[in-house]
């Protein structure tokens, strides 16, 4: 199991979602390696049994390997700089006709003899860079890239590229958790290996690199070179993955665009455990609107707060209750949002309640449940709430429509004013909000369950291991009793979180 930035070093859903699955499959043994920044950051979810390895590879400080500081030379340097400015071309110049996916399987040959670091740090690739940047024919050029913005653009792909040094074993499955930089060492298993490839994607990795560049210092020059690599890396992955998972069809369009082949696509629906998140039973004197995640800008709390801001000159009593930690490099994000309530004078309403063990007090704490991101797979945080017998008011991104359905109300993002409306709308009508609470408990049950997610990946992992299928067992209806050994192990350990023939798996 292949992560980027999430399980086992942060909380959040698709952590969540990793642990679920690596308990839900005890028959399984796992490798999970987490790309991170440092390779220090401590681990916060427990691991069971069946992880029998895990390694942090750190994408940042100084490069590994006994032979990083030994850079190409003679003919092998000359077969590096031509390999290494049809990747550039292949980024930049889509009409040069440049393979970026033999470059990249170039790359990773280099990069697992130890000397591709080495070799991006040398003279001659800043020299190429502004070579192909300065092309007359490319828009870029009028940019005026400087030797400072080549410096940087090296330095942040050499980072990028350091996961093709890993190895996977030849008897795994490559489950890559995202389509960013996690599909490297999948990629290169696959070509060089014959390594099955599996893709499982919850928000969609390249959306969120456009997203996330807006708000980056680096020059246009720095962000082009890297969004293209992210867009190219992106649809390899979709054509070279053996199997692609979505978990709603809002991505699985996303991939079919993206050069996947409709085949090779099956969805499977993220899943929670309605017994872990039981009927929240009565609702809260105050009328209250609870929000679970993490503080993160992803999350849009700019836009909820305002929101809250305009349901509270309306109705005065309502409160705002924030679930959720903030992660290192968040602070300011946090304080962004303080001065925000400051200015739109609504700070005693609004309570920041940090992280919290048993997540489905949350969700009853609340009148309503809150969702304002800008980015999404199928939010935890949703499917939880329904479960707990909470509607929700939600902004209408990823598969979050799929999720809710006829059973909450679904605002566009980034809008306030609607979202202050739809809130409004149910918290003045007790019987409707109780009605669709009911209904979403239902659609729960019926649609979205743990079990049924599980079962499905583990017909995955069968099939590309090439472990025939076993007989169908009609255990009878799960949400009644849960005979499975796992079931109560999950919901021990897997919930302690804020936000929402076997093999072996990476």
């Amino acid at each position: 199991m292949l992560t980027e930035g999430t399980y086992p070093h942060v909380h959040g859903g698709v952590s969540t979602w990793c642990d679920q699955l690596v308990r839900g499959m005890p028959e399984v043994d796992f490798n999970v390696v987490a790309l991170t920044g440092s390779g220090r950051e401590p681990v916060t979810w427990e691991l069971p049994p069946n992880v029998y390895r895990h390694t942090a590879f750190p994408l940042w400080g100084p490069a590994d390997g006994s032979c990083a500081h030994r850079p190409p030379l003679g003919r092998e340097r000359r077969r590096f700089i031509d390999t290494y400015e049809r990747f550039l071309l292949a980024l930049l110049d889509p009409s040069a006709g440049c393979d970026f996916g033999e470059s990249l399987y170039a790359l990773a040959e280099l990069a697992r003899a130890g000397r591709l670091s080495a070799a991006l740090r040398s003279e001659a690739v800043v020299r190429s860079l502004m070579w192909i940047w300065t092309m007359p024919h490319l828009q870029i050029s009028a940019a005026g890239p400087t030797v400072h913005d080549a410096l940087t653009a090296t330095d942040l792909l050499e980072h990028a590229l350091r996961p093709l040094a890993l190895r996977i074993p030849g008897d795994c499955v490559a489950h890559a958790v995202s389509s960013g930089l996690a599909t490297l060492p999948a990629l290169a298993a696959r070509r060089l290996d014959g390594v099955p490839f599996l893709l499982t994607e919850h928000g969609i990795y390249l959306r969120e690199r456009y997203l996330g560049y807006r708000s980056e210092a680096q020059r246009w020059p720095v962000k082009a070179l890297m969004l293209g690599f992210y867009r190219e890396l992106n649809s390899l992955g979709y054509r070279e993955a053996d199997l692609i998972t979505p978990c709603n069809q809002y991505n699985r369009r996303w991939e079919e665009r993206g050069g996947a082949d409709p085949d090779r696509i099956r969805t499977v629906y993220n899943g929670v455990d309605p017994h872990a998140f039981p009927l929240a039973g009565p609702e809260p004197e105050v009328p209250t609107l609870t929000w679970c995640g993490r503080i993160d800008p992803i999350k849009d709390l700019e836009t909820l707060i305002r929101a809250y801001a305009l349901v509270r000159d309306r109705l005065p009593e309502t409160r705002l209750r924030l679930f959720g930690p903030v992660p290192a490099g968040n602070e300011d994000y946090r304080t962004r949002l303080e001065k925000l309530a400051a200015e739109l004078g609504v700070t005693d309403g609004i309570t920041y309640e940090g992280r919290i063990s048993e997540v489905a007090l949350a969700y009853a704490a609340g009148s309503v449940v809150m969702l304002s991101s800008i980015s999404e797979g199928f939010p935890f945080s949703i499917i939880e709430a329904m479960s707990c017998g909470r509607t929700t008011v939600s902004t209408d991104v990823g598969g979050v429509r799929e999720a809710v359905g006829d059973t909450g109300l679904v605002v566009p993002p980034r809008e306030p004013e609607l979202m202050a409306e739809a809130t409004l709308a149910l918290l003045r009508d007790g019987e409707w909000r109780a009605e669709l609470g009911r209904l979403s408990r239902q659609r729960v049950v019926e649609q979205f369950t743990l079990r049924r997610s599980v079962d499905g990946f583990r017909r995955i992992y069968r099939e590309l291991a090439g472990f025939p299928e076993p007989a169908p067992v009609d255990s009878g209806d799960w949400t009644v009793q849960l005979t499975d050994p796992w079931s109560s192990g999950l919901a021990a350990w897997g919930y302690s979180r804020t936000e929402s023939g076997g093999g072996s798996v990476w």
